[in-house]
């Protein structure tokens, strides 16, 4: 699946006492923009704990700042997925401002299934031509 693109507007709650984002945030940008991409393939995650019982938790993060951003700035989340099996599931992403067009930062993150148990498990095999493409 091609990358997936989330429109974003810096809000003031995100900035820090420098008038930038605080570095957290870009990792909640990256899950905002992984839960849309998972939606664009046409299902979303409640569907998958309620429903299925399957969990999807961050094993590794990877974030490397270039640019910052600041508030009410829009930004763009570029997600898309890098790899994956029954068991795990990598996701990239690149955030960039929407005007001009300048990476702000990139980064990754890693995931395992896991079940109501918290203990490892498979994505079940209906999910697989959604989630298991790359």
């Amino acid at each position: 699946m091609p990358k997936h693109e989330t429109r974003l507007r810096v809000r003031y709650a995100e900035t820090d006492q420098m008038g930038v984002v605080y570095h957290a945030n870009y990792l909640v940008w990256m899950e905002i923009g992984r839960v849309e991409y998972v939606r664009s393939c046409g299902f979303n995650y409640k569907d998958l704990e309620t429903l299925e019982g399957i969990l999807l938790s961050v094993v590794d993060v990877q974030c490397r700042y270039l640019y910052p951003a600041r508030y009410d700035e829009e930004v763009v989340v570029r997600t898309e997925m890098v790899r994956s099996n029954p068991r795990m599931v990598e996701f990239g992403y690149e955030i960039r401002h929407a005007e001009p067009d300048r990476l702000l930062a990139s980064g990754s993150t890693r995931h395992i299934w896991l079940n109501r148990n918290m203990r490892p498990s498979r994505l079940p095999e209906k999910y697989h031509d959604f989630l298991l493409r790359a």
